[in-house]
This record gives structure tokens, C-alpha cells and sequence, in this order.
């Protein structure tokens, strides 16, 4: 059987990490051999510090000294050149790919534990595909809430490969499933999980999400990572409804250090988000992060709302908004899905940031909410810290959530 595209992955992934192996052995040998001082070094350097000094004192004396001007002293500037350039980049490329992958592995450890045990089960207690094989596996993907209508989807595009291909050992079967999963998520589509900066004026990104999703340390983890990519960023609060929400925003900004603008509570959030752009304006900022409100409980007044602060973003901001981000805690499940739903009908969302991965077993939404909602997932939070929010990439999911698989 030919080269599945999980095993393509993984031998990717997998050289990055013997790369990385081998480069702390060199590492290692080399401060071994630094610590061994070679013989006789010492001596003959002393002898030579001798023979110079007797030198010294053969020569003779000069009385006259003739004062010579200095001549002037002509800086060299070396430009570094374009290939040392291209590699010092190719070498940051590198070790921020390892990083992600090692954020990954980890983020993703209780769902590569709940779910891709539960398959490796699965493979051990059948010696043959049958049709109660695929009854075990539907319910093994529903449970993982990768949505009921795509493991559907999913199971009969299996059974038809399996039909196909002459396939009966459910082993054969396990890259074929994550290869599968894989094709879901893609779909023959052109994905980008980058964020749509205005090139002609400040970007201006809405967050948008129903309370308790991680809404605020979200637009913080992001502004912190914003601001190590060079740009001067602002935090605008927006949800000026929800208690304590001002302050919650206002310190989180403090801590990424970076621009913070908010009113008193209750004030018109249109009305917050226009002194804060003008403010942003006025001090150079390159993009404005927006809190708003997640009252969804109330459609009508949040769609009017989000209407009314689109209105004002497209009055001062050539092009609009930037983006407009739906935050979901990925431990909700189908519940997040509805929510993604629901957001899609009051506003444009172009992109989903998937908070809370680290903390739950149920790794499949990803391929729900793409597969029901046809939103791409543009973030994805694997941890606490600030660094553990990453750009989300499909193929490093893929290989965190089954690396153990194979």
C-alpha cells in the first residue's frame, strides 16, 4: 500500500524532532572535547613570550621621533548579506516549527489519549471489518463530537474504500482513517489560517462569543502575539454591559503591554469603539482588538449591536473590519457548534479561535465546525500561557492528535 498523507505527516514531523536529537549530541561531544586541555600548550607559549622579550631588547633605541600624521580612519560597514539573511530566517523557521509541534503533542495529550486509545481498542478487537466494526466506530467518532451528520459522511466513505480497495484487517484500516479525517477537514480547499491585515489602513478585529468562552484572554493572547511580530497594538472594550468586564480587559492589556481604551459600564459600545479607533489613530497603532458583548440569549439587540459597531469600524477604517473572530471553548462540544451556528446567521464570522483544547478528551470539533459551519478554525489555545494560543495548522492537529496511532 502506497504512502498514506498521515504517514507523510508524521516522517515530516518526526525528522524536525531526530534533527533536533542529533544536533544535543553534537552539542554534547563537543563539550567533551572542549574539556580535555591539550599538553604542552602552556610551555611553549611561555618560551615564545622569552624569545620575543630578548628581541625587544637587541633593538636599538630610536632618539628621534618624527611625528607622523594619523591617517583618518575609515569605518568599514559590512552589509549582511542576502543568503546569510535568508538562513538566519530559514533557522528561525525552523525552531518556531518545533516549538508548535511540542505545543501540539502536549495540548492535545488527554484527546490523543481518550479517543485515539479508544481506536487503537477498537483495531486489537477485531480480527476482521465487519459491519458491527463500524457500529463501534461511528459511536467512537460521535462521542469524540466530531458531529453526528460528519461521521455519517465519514463512515460511508470508508465503507466505500474498504469495498473498493479488498480491505478486511481493521489495522490496514487505522491510516486510512486518519487520512480520511484529513480529507474531511480539507475538502479540496484552499485554507488559511492568517489574519486579513488592512494593508491601507489600522486593522480593526472584532471578537465576537457568548460569556465564558476565554473571550478576553483571548484578544490578550493574541495582542501579545501581535505585538512580538513588531505591531503597536490597542484593546478596545467593548462589552461594556457585563460586570467587571472593563477592568478584566483592562488588566489583561497591562499584562501584554499593550494600548487599552474603555469607557464606563453601560456607555454605547459603538460609541467606545469609535473614541477607540479615533485614540488608536491618533497614536499609531497598526491593529484594534474588539471585545463585545455575548448575549446570544438575545439575537435580535446582538445582531443589532454588531451591525451598529460594523457601521461605525466601516465610517472611520478604509475596507471595514479586518476580521470578525468567534471565540468557542472546545470542551462544549456540540453546544459550540450551535453557538458557531447561531453567530453565522447575526454577522459575517471569518475565522474561529478554539479555546480550552488542552482540556478536554474530545478532540474532533475541529472537524465539526468546519464541516457543519464551513468557518476555518484560525486559532487554537493548547495551555495557559500566552504563547500556548497558536496559529492553527491542520497537518500539526492531525499528527498531535494521532502520533501515537501508528
Amino acid at each position: 500500500m502506497t504512502m498514506g498523507l498521515f504517514s507523510k505527516i508524521k516522517e515530516m514531523f518526526k525528522s524536525s524532532e531526530d534533527e533536533e536529537e542529533i544536533i544535543e549530541e553534537e552539542v554534547q561531544e563537543d563539550d567533551e572535547v572542549s574539556e580535555e586541555e591539550p599538553e604542552g600548550i602552556v610551555e611553549e607559549e611561555t618560551e615564545a613570550e622569552e624569545t620575543s622579550e630578548e628581541e625587544v631588547e637587541e633593538e636599538p633605541e630610536v632618539e628621534e621621533k618624527t611625528e607622523e600624521k594619523p591617517e583618518p580612519v575609515i569605518e568599514e560597514v559590512v552589509e549582511e548579506k542576502p543568503v546569510e539573511k535568508k538562513k538566519v530566517k530559514k533557522e528561525k523557521k525552523k525552531e518556531d516549527k518545533k516549538k508548535d509541534i511540542k505545543i501540539y503533542e502536549k495540548g492535545l495529550s488527554k484527546s490523543r489519549e481518550g479517543f485515539v486509545s479508544k481506536l487503537a481498542n477498537l483495531t486489537n478487537k477485531y480480527k476482521k471489518v465487519t459491519d458491527e466494526y463500524f457500529e463501534e466506530l461511528e459511536e467512537i467518532l460521535i462521542m469524540a463530537d466530531i458531529g453526528v451528520n460528519t461521521v455519517m459522511d465519514f463512515i460511508d466513505r470508508l465503507r466505500d474504500r474498504v469495498r473498493k480497495e479488498h480491505l478486511d484487517d481493521p489495522s490496514e484500516l487505522k491510516e486510512i482513517i486518519v487520512d480520511e479525517l484529513f480529507i474531511i477537514y480539507v475538502n479540496d480547499e484552499i485554507l488559511t489560517n492568517k489574519i486579513n491585515f488592512n494593508e491601507e489602513d489600522i486593522s480593526v478585529i472584532l471578537f465576537v462569543g457568548v460569556n465564558g468562552v476565554g473571550k478576553t484572554t483571548t484578544i490578550a493572547k493574541i495582542a501579545n502575539k501581535l505585538k512580538s511580530e513588531g505591531k503597536k497594538v490597542m484593546m478596545v472594550a467593548g462589552d461594556t454591559f457585563r460586570a467587571g468586564a472593563i477592568e478584566q480587559l483592562h488588566e489583561w492589556a497591562d499584562r501584554a503591554g499593550v494600548e487599552f481604551y474603555g469607557k464606563e459600564e453601560n456607555t454605547d459600545p459603538s460609541s467606545v469603539l469609535y473614541d477607540g479607533i479615533e485614540k488608536a489613530k491618533e497614536i499609531g497603532c497598526d491593529v484594534v482588538l474588539v471585545d463585545t458583548a455575548g448575549r446570544l440569549q438575545n439575537k435580535v439587540n446582538l445582531m443589532n449591536e454588531l451591525e451598529k459597531m460594523n457601521n461605525v469600524v466601516s465610517k472611520l477604517v478604509e475596507g471595514g473590519c479586518s476580521e470578525t473572530l468567534l471565540v468557542i471553548d472546545a470542551g462544549t462540544g456540540q453546544n459550540g457548534i450551535n453557538q458557531a451556528k447561531a453567530f453565522k446567521e447575526i454577522t459575517n464570522i471569518t475565522g474561529i479561535v478554539l479555546t480550552k483544547m488542552d482540556g478536554t478528551a474530545k478532540g474532533g470539533i475541529v472537524l465539526a465546525i468546519k464541516e457543519e459551519v464551513g468557518i476555518p478554525v484560525k486559532f487554537i489555545g493548547l495551555g495557559e500561557r500566552m504563547e500556548d494560543l497558536v496559529s492553527f495548522d491542520i497537518e500539526k492537529y492531525i499528527y498531535g492528535l494521532f502520533k501515537d496511532m501508528m
